[in-house]
């Protein structure tokens, strides 16, 4: 999965309808939960940080806490997806507090190309003007985009997360999808 081939297909395709998960059940099958919930989770950090294994390391990262803190979680309060995710965002929180920036040349060995070089280079365009137009956006609405484009979670869920309303969240997200569209 290729954030350049996978950004700008997956949120525009997105923008048009977003996929729902119901959440868990109260004691959750972890094997279940790793494999319902793995892609959301890892796509939310994917569209916040933009790199892959950052997102892999983070997404780990943060099935680690839930496993540790599984006990504290209440099925009263909140889904388990949305419990889930709510950690996800502290990870990211974390993580931007005490991120410094590397970057090597040794990370591109081995990187093939997965089409034409048209098709990668228009991939790469479409993508760079993708983030070009979501770095443009106010924190909060770049928030609501990964949460709702990258982990697929429901207006409901974001809503609980951010402390919003439902109809808020919807209406943000519609006008900032609407401007994305007028943008591009």
């Amino acid at each position: 999965m290729s954030l350049e081939t996978d950004l700008p297909a997956g949120l525009l395709s997105s923008l048009r309808s977003a996929p729902a998960t119901a959440d868990a059940a109260a004691t959750p099958d972890w094997d279940a939960v790793y494999a319902e919930q793995l892609p959301r989770v890892y796509n939310f950090f994917r569209y916040r940080l933009r790199d892959e294994m950052l997102a892999e390391d983070l997404t780990a990262a943060t099935f680690e806490k839930a496993w540790r803190a599984r006990d504290g979680y209440r099925h009263d309060l909140a889904g388990f997806a949305t419990w889930l995710l709510a950690i996800a965002r502290n990870v990211a929180v974390d993580h931007h507090r005490a991120r410094r920036e590397h970057a090597s040349l040794e990370e591109a060995e081995g990187v093939s190309a997965s089409g034409t070089p048209e098709e990668d280079s228009s991939r790469v365009s479409d993508a760079e003007r993708l983030r070009a137009l979501l770095a443009r956006l106010p924190e909060r609405e770049r928030e609501l985009i990964a949460l709702k484009y990258g982990s697929g979670a429901t207006n409901r869920a974001i809503a609980k997360l951010t402390g919003l309303s439902e109809s808020n969240v919807g209406t943000i997200v519609h006008r900032v999808v609407q401007a994305l569209r007028r943008d591009w």
